[in-house]
């Protein structure tokens, strides 16, 4: 593929398929943006460290264990109001102080996750594979405004996102609807088949007590992670799909005494819906887990999985309208590679597409603030950082707020007010760090080619240093990508 004017491709690459160019950055991309963008599919995908960062099984173990001593404490009070009101007082002080360690526990836990995700994004040296993983992540999303979501939002995206990122499809796709996280968010810990031993036997204990299935693990995954709303699948399909998810569970906190580690997946054979399912026109034979396995892996290869994620990746990396050749080129080499990600990846950054209308996409509130950090070197303290920025400016780190993920749409995110916010944080930036940045530099060190001489006038006559800080965060081509 032959590209047009070089200043231009190392724009395009390090902003629009990047996190935004740091200083320097567009000179050490030189001639090819493109050859820059395979160089970082070469090798595994990075991984995410610091202090604080715990797996989710431990921390899931530790809230098990808040659970039970919270649970314990009511007990003893319920117990003692019979017999002493100051006892049962005691025990249910000590049932609400053990109830308040709940926030105290997940708090830090997701400040910790948020900061070092943050901390990678503005440092790393491989700004694709960065935004492959976000993109993944919001692809296949959980959100932290439920539960103890906000304790595992991070370790999901370093457990089931992360590692696959350079892998296969269908290998994440299993990954994620067997995470602690997605089970959770999803309520499909505790689906149960209405024909399972499980069912029949709360059912002899308690007739007329018949539990039943929970559809919306299987729904998300049809409509949100493989085909899609238009790829054909039916209620049905919905239902099927459901019994067959059911003993798709978590360890609890005895799973020790079997042999298995409190907080992991863990599949409940006597929870999951005896028989054969039809799911999308294919049969599958009752193989317990495996027929799981065996209908994710199929749906993973399905034609209009293809197309759905060549769609969302055309739109996220290209155009909110994404080109109908781009989105081809991508669901073909997604099906010719049985879902070989790197392939697709190179079928994105190879389409001519991939390379036209600069500056056409807006950035989103974290596209936003990531790209500002970069492009200033602005200093994050190792102790704290700024993950109260992205809630300030619309766009909480893992709080979509629904499975669908956060829009990816110019129209969702350039409204008045939320331009206005970004002005007045840009504003608040120039005044602390105006003195110490010469914006009329960096503004064609950071924007290249796609900076216009609208812009860079603005810049260069703006009344102090402090200004021209301002007018490049908030210049048309920065808020763009």
């Amino acid at each position: 593929m032959r590209l047009m004017d070089n200043g231009l491709t190392s724009a395009i690459a390090a902003n629009r398929f990047g996190l935004g160019a740091r200083p320097g950055e567009l000179a050490a991309i030189g001639g090819s943006g493109l050859d820059w963008l395979r160089a970082q599919l070469d090798g595994p995908a990075p991984e995410i460290g610091g202090d604080g960062l715990q797996s989710s099984a431990s921390l899931l173990t530790q809230i098990y264990d808040l659970r039970r001593t919270i649970q314990a404490e009511r007990m003893r009070a319920a117990a003692a109001r019979s017999v002493d009101e100051r006892q049962a007082a005691a025990g249910s002080a000590a049932a609400i102080g053990a109830f308040k360690k709940l926030p105290q526990l997940i708090r830090p836990v997701y400040l910790a996750e948020a900061g070092a995700r943050f901390r990678h994004s503005v440092s790393t040296d491989r700004p694709f594979i960065e935004r492959l993983a976000q993109f993944w992540s919001n692809h296949f999303a959980v959100s932290v405004d439920k539960g103890v979501l906000a304790a595992l939002a991070g370790s999901y995206e370093r457990e089931a996102i992360r590692p696959y990122v350079l892998g296969n499809f269908s290998d994440m796709l299993i990954a994620t609807q067997r995470h602690p996280a997605m089970l959770l968010y999803l309520d499909n810990e505790m689906s149960m088949g209405p024909d399972s031993r499980a069912a029949r036997n709360i059912e002899r204990r308690n007739p007329g007590r018949r539990p039943g299935i929970n559809e919306n693990l299987a729904r998300e995954t049809l409509e949100l992670h493989t085909v899609s709303v238009d790829g054909g699948y039916t209620q049905a399909d919905v239902t099927a799909l459901s019994k067959v998810l059911t003993g798709w569970s978590i360890a609890g906190p005895e799973a020790w005494r079997f042999g298995q580690r409190p907080g992991t997946f863990l599949f409940r054979a006597a929870m999951h819906q005896p028989g054969p399912q039809v799911v999308m026109g294919k049969r599958y034979p009752d193989t317990g887990y495996d027929q799981g396995v065996a209908v994710l892996r199929n749906l993973a290869a399905h034609p209009s999985t293809a197309r759905f994620i060549a769609t969302k990746l055309a739109r996220h990396f290209i155009a909110d309208a994404p080109p109908a050749p781009a989105v081809d080129r991508v669901a073909a080499a997604f099906s010719r590679s049985k879902g070989d990600l790197p392939t697709v990846y190179r079928a994105l950054i190879g389409s001519p597409e991939a390379w036209e209308q600069p500056v056409s996409k807006f950035k989103t509130p974290s596209d936003f603030i990531v790209s500002s950090f970069r492009g200033l070197a602005l200093p994050i303290r190792p102790e704290k950082a700024p993950v109260w920025l992205f809630q300030l400016l619309g766009q909480r780190i893992w709080c979509p707020g629904s499975p669908a993920g956060w829009p990816d749409g110019s129209a969702d995110w350039d409204g008045a007010s939320e331009l206005l916010k970004r002005i007045e944080w840009a504003d608040a930036v120039g005044q602390r760090i105006g003195p110490r940045r010469d914006a009329r530099q960096l503004a064609p060190r950071l924007l290249g080619s796609v900076l216009s001489a609208t812009a860079r006038e603005a810049i260069a006559h703006a009344e102090s240093a402090a200004q021209a800080v301002t007018l490049l965060l908030a210049a048309p081509e920065f808020l763009r990508r």
